[in-house]
C-alpha cells in the first residue's frame, strides 16, 4: 500500500515550512534512515529522514515551495513489492488537502482534484548521516553534507565534490567548507568580478535577496516585541578583574577538556540573580504573570542567516564546569543546525553577548515571551574612582531590557544589583 509522506512539524510552533530541497527523485529507492528532504522552518533548516523502505513514487510539492502546511502530503512512497507504476495504476493522484504555495515553480503547476488515499504517514526527524545510495538517475553517489555546509558552499562558490567531510560516514560539515583552501579565493574572485550573491537578483546597483523563513520569523517576533512589550532599560558597570582572575584559576585546575568562558560565568551570575530576585524571572501572559521556578536561560547564538537562542535549562543547578560543556555543545550544534526543537523553545530569560566583537554597550530587544534580556558588552580597561583615588580597572557594561508589564523598574534594579554582586565577587556564585 502506498505510504503518504507528510510535511512534518519540526518544532512546537511550526505551522508551515519551506520545502527547501529534495534529496531523492521520483523512482529512487529509499531506505529507512535515508535523508529524503531538507525543510526550512522559522528556526533552522532541518534534514528529514524516512522511517520506511520503499520507492519514491510521486513528489507533489516541488523544491523551493514556501508555506507548506504541516500535515500536507508532499510525496508518496511505494512499499516493497510495489513500483511507482503500480501506485499510478491504483489511481493515486495528488491529495485534496490544500498545500499553500508561493514559489514560482509551484504556482506554475495546477494538479487535478484527487481521490483520497488511506495510508500511514512517514514520520520525520533530524537524521544521523548514513552512507548514501546511488540515485537511479545518475551514476554519481549523492554527497552527504549538512544544510549549513551546503549554503556556505553555495555562497562561496565551492564545489562540495572536492571536500572531504569530517562528520559521521564522511558527512561534510560547516567546518569542512570553511577550511577549504579555495574558499577565500572563490569569494575574492566573485567580489572582484562583481558577481551576483548566491540567491540574489540584481536590480541596478543593488541586489534583492529573498528572506528565509528564519529571517521572516525573526522580523515578526522582534517587531511584535517592540510594539507590544513596553521596554525599559537599566545599565550598570561591573568591575570584572576578580572574575577574570577566578576564571584563570578555575581553568588552571579544571579537568582536561574543560574551559570555562567569561560568558559561562555571566550565565551563572544571571541564573543566581534570577533565583535571588524571583520577581524578575517572569513572563507576561495577559490575564496572568508566569513566575518560573528555575533560571532557564536562553543564550543568543549568531548563525548564518539569522539568530537562534538555545536554552540552558535550570542554569542555577549547574556548576561552571557543567555550564561550559553545555554551552559549548549548544553553540556548536546551533551553528551546524542540529538542535532539537525542545532545545531552543521556551526558557525564562535571555543573554545576548556582543563583547567579543568589541561592542562597549548596547540595548537588546526582548525575546518574547521572556520578561527580560541582558545585553553584555566588552570588558575593557577604564579609569575608575576608588575611595577618592583614580585607578584603572577592567569594566564591563551590561544593560537589562525588561518588559514593564511583568517586571517593575525597582525589581529590574534589584536584579541588576544582585547580578553585579555575583560578577564582582565571583566566589559568591559558587556558594
Amino acid at each position: 500500500m502506498a505510504i503518504e509522506i507528510k510535511m512534518p512539524a519540526l518544532s512546537p510552533t511550526m505551522t508551515t515550512g519551506t520545502l527547501a530541497k529534495w534529496l531523492v527523485g521520483e523512482g529512487d529507492r529509499v531506505n529507512s534512515g535515508d535523508v529524503i528532504a531538507e525543510i526550512e522552518t522559522d528556526k533552522a533548516t532541518m534534514e528529514v529522514e524516512s522511517v520506511d523502505d520503499g520507492v519514491m513514487a510521486k513528489i507533489f510539492v516541488d523544491a523551493g515551495t514556501e508555506n507548506v502546511a504541516v500535515g500536507a502530503v508532499i510525496a508518496v512512497l511505494a512499499e516493497d513489492g510495489e513500483t511507482a507504476s503500480d501506485v499510478a495504476k491504483a489511481g493515486l493522484q495528488e491529495p485534496s488537502s490544500p498545500v499553500p504555495v508561493t514559489s514560482v515553480a509551484a504556482e506554475a503547476q495546477e494538479r487535478a482534484e484527487p481521490a483520497p488515499v488511506t495510508a500511514a504517514p512517514v514520520t520525520a526527524a533530524p537524521v544521523k548521516a548514513v552512507p548514501a545510495p546511488k540515485s537511479k538517475s545518475s551514476d554519481k553517489p549523492r554527497i552527504f553534507a549538512s544544510p549549513l555546509a551546503r549554503r556556505i558552499a553555495a555562497d562561496r562558490n565551492i564545489a562540495l565534490e572536492g571536500i572531504t567531510g569530517s562528520g559521521p560516514y564522511g558527512r561534510i560539515l560547516r567546518r569542512d567548507v570553511e577550511s577549504a583552501a579555495t574558499a577565500p579565493i572563490a569569494q575574492t574572485t566573485a567580489a572582484l568580478a562583481g558577481a551576483t550573491p548566491a540567491g540574489a537578483t540584481q536590480q541596478g546597483d543593488s541586489y534583492l535577496v529573498a528572506n528565509s523563513q528564519m529571517r521572516k520569523a525573526i522580523a515578526s517576533r522582534l517587531q511584535d516585541s517592540k510594539q507590544q512589550a513596553p521596554h525599559f532599560y537599566l545599565t550598570v558597570d561591573c568591575v570584572i578583574d576578580n572574575l577574570l582572575e577566578a576564571r584563570k584559576s578555575l581553568n588552571a585546575k579544571a579537568a582536561e577538556g574543560i574551559k570555562i568562558s567569561v560568558n559561562d560565568m555571566i550565565i551563572r551570575a544571571a541564573a543566581m540573580a534570577l533565583i535571588a530576585v524571583p520577581e524578575a524571572n517572569a513572563s507576561w501572559e495577559g490575564e496572568n504573570t508566569r513566575l518560573f521556578r528555575h533560571a532557564d536561560i536562553a543564550m543568543a547564538v549568531a548563525i548564518d542567516g539569522g539568530l537562534i537562542t538555545p536554552i540552558v535549562w535550570a542554569a542555577e543547578q549547574k556548576g561552571l564546569a557543567a555550564l561550559s560543556q553545555v554551552t559549548a555543545d549548544l553553540a556548536a550544534r546551533a551553528r551546524d543546525g542540529k538542535l532539537a526543537a525542545n532545545e531552543y523553545t521556551g526558557g525564562s530569560f535571555t543573554i545576548s553577548n556582543l563583547g567579543m566583537f568589541g561592542v562597549r554597550e548596547f540595548a537588546a530587544v526582548i525575546n518574547p515571551p521572556h520578561g527580560g534580556i541582558l545585553a553584555v558588552g566588552a570588558g575593557e580597561q577604564r579609569p575608575i574612582v576608588i575611595d577618592g583615588n583614580l585607578a584603572v580597572a577592567t569594566v564591563m557594561s551590561v544593560t537589562l531590557s525588561a518588559d514593564h508589564r511583568a517586571v517593575d523598574g525597582a525589581v529590574g534594579a534589584r536584579w541588576l544589583q544582585a547580578f553585579k554582586g555575583f560578577v564582582e565577587n565571583p566566589v559568591t556564585m559558587l556558594l
